[in-house]
């Protein structure tokens, strides 16, 4: 269990730290401009992406590193939760745009990140 804990968190750490990094550091305009599945942030001002994208950085950074370094790693799962509140909220944005096949997306890193989140604050917690 502990394994699968560690590989999913890596992953979700990775995907959001690549898609954070690009929120912040991308004009919000070339976001939109990007595809169909980024015309969600024709919703937000461009404060508000980069608020989205520092959000997953600083989730990515706090899936991993509190329990690498041994410091403070309850924020391990707190990240995690985070996570999945951020993605409910995009699900929640996708489904006001009637993007349904990409609410599906976000429902799977709500599933993976809850799995952090119910791993590391139960059975495999870094406290214990």
């Amino acid at each position: 269990m502990n394994i699968a804990l560690w590989a999913v968190a890596g992953v979700l750490a990775a995907a959001y730290l690549l898609g954070g990094a690009y929120k912040v550091i991308t004009p919000k305009e070339k976001i939109a401009a990007a595809g169909a599945s980024a015309r969600w942030a024709d919703d937000f001002s461009a404060g508000g992406v980069k608020t989205i994208g520092a959000l997953e950085v600083l989730a990515a950074v706090g899936l991993v590193l509190p329990a690498v370094l041994d410091v403070a790693p309850v924020l391990v799962p707190l990240a995690a939760l985070g996570l999945v509140l951020l993605m409910v909220g995009a699900a929640i944005t996708r489904m006001r745009r009637h993007e349904y096949g990409l609410v599906v997306v976000d429902l799977v890193y709500v599933v993976l990140a809850a799995f952090v989140a119910w791993g590391r604050f139960g059975p495999e917690s870094f406290l214990g």
